[in-house]
């Protein structure tokens, strides 16, 4: 959700100070939640693994973000859809913007990017989607399928498709986070699951409530908040979730070894224990001989000739 700048100038004579603290707070929170999606991403590729990853999560997560990514671009570029708005709301405009199209579309790519790293990174063998989810998301397709045959017929219009969509999202924040925290729980551990994504998304979700909260205190109308309370309510159900992923993470698994590495990874950290002990027996065998037999070699030397030993 892109920041918004909502003020009712007839109300409040609102500074111009505070006005650029709450937009400076949007474009804050609207840069943390885009960001956020990154570090999941980052960590899969430098791992090279999925393992700790709820794929349920993923699937949630693109699927909630196609129907929103339609429903703005509906809104925002369809004349069609901004008459039916109209038509049902006063004559008033959507609030879409360019903004939640960008941030919209960019959610889904990367959501789709980080989802397609689960069919060739390692992951556990019994690590797929889950029946619930599956039919979760088989029954929203279906529902939508429904829904454009209703329009089709006439007993429905395509707005009501576009707030369909929107259900889907809203149902979809809610259940999304639940197999991940289920996985944390079963495994006592966080590994693979990117904590820097929750630190950003819970930045993201504290200023987004707080600039609602201060635009409606400023404008003196609070029917932003009270107006809408499923929105509001999603943003402290994301709160809620992102401090329990941060309990987990930092209180109650802090065991942060990472036990899904790659083969390769997992051999030389193996390897690595047994190298430096050789090695500092070397040295000190190396020492030994420089002072019993008088040698005066560079220390230099004997590093690389042990190092070699070592590997060979």
């Amino acid at each position: 959700m892109a920041p918004t700048n909502a003020y009712n100038e007839d109300v409040v004579d609102v500074s111009w100070a505070w006005r650029i603290i709450s937009s400076i707070i949007g474009w804050i929170y609207f840069l943390a939640w885009s960001i956020s999606f990154y570090p999941q991403a980052i960590l899969n590729w430098r791992r090279k693994s999925v393992q700790g990853l709820s794929i349920d999560f993923l699937y949630y997560n693109v699927l909630g973000f196609t129907c929103y990514s339609i429903f703005n671009v509906a809104f925002f570029a369809s004349k069609e859809i901004q008459e039916e708005y109209k038509q049902r709301n006063n004559g008033s405009e959507n609030l879409v913007r360019i903004n939640d199209v960008v941030f919209a579309l960019h959610a889904v790519i990367i959501s789709s990017f980080t989802l397609s790293q689960t069919f060739y990174y390692k992951r556990s063998p019994n690590q797929r989607s889950s029946l619930p989810a599956r039919g979760l998301i088989w029954l929203s397709i279906l529902g939508a399928f429904l829904v454009v045959l209703a329009v089709k017929s006439g007993r429905a219009h395509w707005i009501d498709l576009m707030y369909y969509l929107s259900y889907i999202k809203l149902g979809v924040t809610i259940v999304k986070y639940l197999p991940q925290v289920w996985i944390n729980f079963k495994r006592k551990s966080t590994v693979g699951w990117s904590i820097y994504n929750i630190l950003l998304d819970f930045t993201g979700g504290v200023l987004s409530v707080a600039q609602l909260l201060l635009d409606a205190y400023l404008s003196g109308d609070w029917s932003g908040v009270s107006g809408d309370p499923v929105k509001f309510g999603l943003g402290f159900v994301s709160i809620f979730f992102d401090l329990f992923f941060m309990t987990q993470h930092y209180i109650l698994y802090r065991d942060r070894t990472d036990y899904y590495l790659s083969t390769v990874d997992e051999e030389r950290r193996s390897i690595e224990p047994f190298s430096d002990s050789v090695y500092k027996y070397v040295k000190k065998l190396s020492h030994d001989l420089q002072e019993k037999m008088g040698l005066k070699q560079n220390n230099y030397n004997y590093h690389r000739a042990a190092t070699t030993d070592i590997n060979h």
